[in-house]
């Protein structure tokens, strides 16, 4: 066991003692979060040229209003509170008669002009949108641009065109809309957790749900589990694939036998993994802490978070070691790097529909697939709803007895595969060295 400590510290220190580890200690979440650290960075930095929508307004409705609420819209929510700089850009509406015996041709010309930076984009209302019953097929509200989908213009025109129409099929009912005030008044679901009883029978108000707790908790647990698994285990496929074709191995088998060596390569790695996330779960607890967001630090998961990742850890470790042993150049160690991650990959293709509903017999069922296990149940266990007590247990209790089946597989292919040079990589050769050795 002495050898095998040794082998693991001489392993930490190469990969923590250099420069890339630190740097990718600092780079790496930032990488992964990158698109949401872009948009913080970026909210305030906003296109602020003036944006020409015309309208083609085939039910004559909407002339007044829309130019009305875009005049309110620039006047009013498009300068910084503070120093009164321009931060949105000014919506300029213009209307045109609609060309009916040539619509196809008109609105043609319209999508070239767009197109040539003449307006920004246009709008073809139907002759039918006040009442659509009467002629369904053109009761429609387009909305043409080069980016219409993401475009925040769509969504800014929903609420005057809708209004307005509200108030149109009032007046066409002959109501009037003073006479019921609250017609417009629109009201929220609020999200809300359960009420809680304690054993004297005082009740404690819910809270608010809250979508960090129910959303970006879990998926940062989750995601820092992945990023410790890439960080901990990734390298060690390449680096046993070149020890092996450079003949290093020799000489390190020459005092230790091949599971030692397998098992001081997967410590080693454990420990680099671990170092990163004491550093990432303890900076992170602290600075919620700073910041006033204890009451998001999810404290109850973080025993099973640690003892998910070092199972998921060993499991990984033991596959990337044993395929290392069996690639004979970069080539094989790029090939078998895609299937050895799946363990990491199928977690983060599924974790959205787990986390929208963590009690579903989809969810329960891939928590409990051993390879899946360590990630789909801290991803359960991380989110707001109360996970039976029996299935984290059952679902460690199986992908432990996994995992050393995966130590027991990988160890007789390493000890098999190690020494060989030129064996070409078949699958035929990898289970023939897993089950006769």
């Amino acid at each position: 066991m002495y050898k095998v400590i040794r082998l693991a510290l001489r392993e930490y220190y190469a990969a923590v003692r250099t420069k890339g580890f630190i740097i990718g200690l600092v780079m790496l979440p930032i990488f992964m979060a990158g698109s949401s650290v872009a948009m913080i960075l970026l909210k305030d930095h906003v296109d602020i040229r003036e944006r020409r929508i015309v309208v083609v307004d085939e039910a004559n409705v909407f002339s007044e209003v829309l130019p009305e609420a875009a005049t309110i819209r620039n006047t009013n929510h498009i300068f910084d509170e503070e120093d009164s700089t321009q931060v949105k850009p000014v919506y300029t509406i213009e209307f045109i008669e609609a060309d009916y015996a040539n619509i196809t041709l008109q609105l043609g010309a319209l999508s070239d002009s767009v197109r040539n930076g003449v307006y920004h984009a246009f709008l073809h209302i139907g002759s039918s949108i006040v009442h659509p019953a009467a002629d369904p097929q053109n009761a429609y509200i387009n909305y043409h641009a080069e980016s219409a989908a993401l475009d925040d213009i769509r969504g800014w025109l929903r609420d005057p065109i809708n209004n307005h129409l509200r108030r149109l099929r009032l007046e066409d009912a002959g109501i009037n809309e003073e006479d019921i005030p609250d017609l417009f008044h629109w009201s929220w679901v609020t999200a809300k957790g359960l009420l809680e009883v304690d054993e004297a029978g005082n009740v404690t108000d819910a809270g608010a749900s809250n979508e960090i707790r129910a959303i970006v908790v879990p998926l940062v647990m989750m995601m820092l589990m992945f990023m410790m698994s890439m960080m901990g285990t990734t390298p060690q496929l390449s680096a046993v694939m070149e020890e092996k074709t450079q003949r290093i191995v020799e000489v390190i088998l020459g005092s230790i036998t091949p599971f030692q060596f397998m098992l001081g390569k997967i410590l080693g790695g454990l420990a680099v993994a671990l170092t990163s996330t004491v550093v990432y779960l303890g900076g992170g607890t602290l600075f919620m802490q700073w910041k006033g967001f204890e009451a998001y630090i999810p404290y109850d998961i973080f025993g099973w978070f640690v003892a998910n990742l070092v199972i998921l850890l060993f499991m990984l470790g033991a596959l990337m070691t044993s395929l290392g042993s069996v690639a004979n150049d970069a080539k094989d160690a790029q090939s078998l790097s895609f299937p050895a991650m799946f363990p990491m990959m199928i977690p983060m293709f599924i974790m959205m529909p787990v986390l929208k509903e963590p009690l579903s017999t989809f969810a329960t069922v891939m928590s409990l697939i051993p390879p899946f296990t360590p990630m789909v149940m801290t991803l359960r266990l991380a989110s707001p709803v109360t996970i039976p007590a029996w299935q984290p247990w059952a679902g460690l209790a199986g992908v432990i007895i996994f995992t050393l089946f995966v130590v027991w597989g990988g160890a007789r292919i390493f000890r098999a595969a190690i020494l060989m040079q030129g064996v070409p990589l078949k699958f035929s050769n990898i289970m023939r060295w897993m089950t006769r050795g």
